[in-house]
């Protein structure tokens, strides 16, 4: 749990077919990259799933905190390395008060980055950082290992347990060949 504050609720568990179709329901839609994508290598799918959505009329960008992954730009470097172009990825100032217009914001492999303690918990130990606000999308789907796993900061990320937050749960690189999959099917 946070250090000041105790996390009520349950996660809800998504699965890729629900994942899937929240995609494809979705008109403005935020990918929000982090270590976990850099480990798992997931960058070439996600691309892929990026432009798929692209073509079919979407709204799709990327956001990117300044701190993401292991060193500043790492993210934009596997981005880049993956061909996304330019004009879909967003710094963390230049797309912060997107994200209550946003129908679908999936956060992959990030957690302290995108935590909504930052902000809510004066005790927790990430307060006053500057942080990505996806929880103020309509929904947000968060790939991550497993539930219960903490970020860089050693704490669990709140924001997996709000009303708006389904988790999908595997490896970045296996959910990401898989959604990429599918909407390869469509």
């Amino acid at each position: 749990a946070i250090e000041g504050v105790e996390i009520e609720g349950e996660a809800t568990i998504s699965d890729i077919d629900a994942t899937v179709e929240k995609l494809l329901e979705a008109k403005n839609i935020v990918i929000v990259p982090g270590y976990g994508l850099a480990v798992a290598q997931a960058q070439f799918a996600v691309a892929d799933i990026a432009k798929k959505l692209k073509g079919m009329g979407k709204n799709v960008r990327f956001g990117i905190h300044p701190v993401a992954g292991r060193m500043p730009g790492q993210l934009n470097v596997l981005l880049a390395e993956a061909s996304v172009p330019y004009e879909m990825v967003f710094e963390m100032e230049e797309i912060n008060d997107d994200f209550e217009e946003t129908d679908l914001t999936l956060v992959i492999g990030a957690s302290d980055t995108v935590s909504s303690a930052a902000e809510d918990d004066p005790n927790c130990s990430i307060y006053g950082m500057p942080v990505l606000r996806v929880w103020k999308s309509k929904d947000v789907i968060v790939l991550k290992r497993t539930i219960g796993s903490t970020g860089y900061a050693g704490m669990e990320n709140p924001i997996l347990y709000k009303d708006n937050t389904e988790v999908l749960l595997g490896d970045a690189h296996d959910s990401c060949e898989s959604i990429r999959s599918k909407l390869s099917d469509i």
